[in-house]
């Protein structure tokens, strides 16, 4: 192809994208990916899941050396160096983005470091972080912009107030936190900051943290997180927030509210994230988006034009880097002429508090809502005897079944790494596999694992560790 031509080009270069594009160079595609970062890997790796859980693995270790103390262990208080701690995040986010593009350049990927508008559905517009403006000629493109933090309208301008790009970067400790919204992206940092010594307040409008968890996983997390921090607030809003010379002066709304007047040293507004479907110059394509902005699709990813695909978070939720590219393999595929459609039967779901919760396929949530009947079976971490060993025996592995064929149709758990155990009920699903398959498969002993076989032993009541005959009908 000429130097202002290309066969693919990808707009965005997060997991979807960077995927996207090394599959397609791959494949034997001549392939441009844009993107404004100096290496690819988007909020994911330079302001999301990899700095996030670096902090957050920082906390886990903080809340057992506290912990050690039952166990006749006592390492005192931690002494915690913000800059260096900073340093070590920022750290990884630099050898993982460096790595990400020496593999760019390995596959002869033409990565250009700026921004693309479409002029129309076959030629972009390119800046580049110099502002030089050039045209762009391609035969298919993937918009894979991902999204941003949502904001609340009417606060004021403070550095007080952040959004979770910034505090990601630890500007500091404060004393006392607000963290404005009790989904995933709040509570992970609210416990990072908790654990670091902030003393935090979780505000949330809805009756429950974490809306599309079941609530019997949830349960189980907020005992805990009751426990680290100051107070969780729900059914609960903020009214008013302004800056001070003591800090931000807060006006809570809220049916159980004691003390509507508060003062925090800080904020962090977590309500939720927003496409970036805007400043696209889609509207000199054909390309529709919905009334919040996710770009339109099929099962393919492609949009109303024929030749543009969209993927990731630009594209719809869930809001995963994992479902972004897969997506962008569907795309791919779908561009080299493949009979495909991008179909999961689960995506799984990992909220990186302590204790994780995951799930995959079916909640029970969901069974209720759509009148779907299931069998459910609930194995306690506290009949595991690795839980026991780590003295985490707070955990709940879930399943639910169909009741005709005992075939999985979801998976949950919550308890420490929980995250990396909901791989194999993810698979289960995408298998159709059913009861009988995961009670036989041997699983290790003494592991968490066997909590996922002990419960699909439940579900005909011979689990070994509990004593629960199945109930005739």
């Amino acid at each position: 192809m000429s130097e202002n031509s290309t066969q693919l080009v990808v707009i965005g270069a997060g997991p979807g994208g960077y995927t996207a594009a090394f599959y397609a160079a791959d494949k034997g595609m001549d392939v441009t990916l844009i993107d404004p970062e100096e290496n690819p890997g988007g909020v994911c790796l330079y302001r999301g899941c990899i700095p996030s859980k670096a902090l957050l693995h920082v906390a886990k270790l903080v809340r057992e050396t506290q912990e050690a103390k039952n166990w006749g262990l006592d390492f005192g208080k931690p002494k915690t160096d913000i800059d260096k701690l900073r340093s070590w995040k920022d750290g990884v986010v630099k050898r993982l983005t460096g790595g990400v593009g020496q593999l760019a350049k390995s596959r002869k990927v033409n990565y250009v470091r700026g921004t693309a508008t479409f002029k129309n559905n076959k030629t972009l517009n390119v800046k580049d972080i110099d502002n030089k403006t050039s045209e762009l000629n391609f035969e298919k493109a993937i918009i894979a912009t991902g999204s941003r933090p949502a904001a609340i309208p009417n606060l004021p301008d403070s550095d007080r107030i952040l959004d979770s790009t910034k505090a990601l970067n630890l500007p500091e400790v404060p004393e006392k936190l607000l963290v404005v919204g009790g989904g995933y992206i709040g509570l992970e940092m609210g416990t990072v900051y908790s654990a670091l010594g902030s003393q935090v307040t979780v505000v949330e409008m809805l009756p429950g943290i974490l809306p599309g968890a079941d609530r019997d996983l949830v349960r189980t997390l907020q005992k805990t997180l009751q426990k680290q921090f100051h107070e969780i607030l729900l059914e609960t809003k903020v009214a008013n927030m302004k800056e001070t010379k003591s800090g931000l002066n807060v006006t809570l709304e809220g049916e159980n509210i004691d003390e509507p007047e508060r003062t925090f040293d800080k904020a962090i507004i977590s309500v939720g994230r927003k496409p970036n479907s805007a400043n696209l110059g889609l509207e000199n394509t054909a390309i529709e988006t919905s009334e919040r902005g996710f770009i339109k699709i099929n099962g393919p990813r492609q949009t109303a034009e024929e030749n543009i695909y969209a993927i990731g978070d630009v594209a719809g939720e869930p809001m995963l880097a994992h479902k972004a590219s897969h997506e962008g393999i569907t795309a791919v595929e779908a561009i080299r002429g493949g009979k495909v459609s991008f179909e999961p039967a689960a995506i799984p779901a990992v909220v990186f508090t302590d204790p994780e919760v995951a799930w995959a396929g079916l909640t029970e949530n969901e069974a209720k809502e759509r009148g779907i009947e299931v069998d459910i079976a609930r194995f306690q971490w506290g009949a595991s005897g690795r839980a026991l060993t780590m003295d985490r025996p707070d955990g709940v592995t879930k399943l639910l079944t169909e009741p005709e064929t005992n075939r999985i149709l979801g998976v949950a758990l919550v308890g420490a790494g929980a995250g990396e155990l909901i791989s194999e009920g993810a698979l289960a699903i995408e298998m159709a596999a059913n009861a009988t398959d995961l009670k036989l498969t041997i699983h290790p002993h003494p592991t968490l694992t066997e909590t996922v076989m002990e419960a699909a032993e439940m579900i005909f009541g011979t689990s070994t560790h509990v004593y629960r005959p199945k109930r005739k009908k």
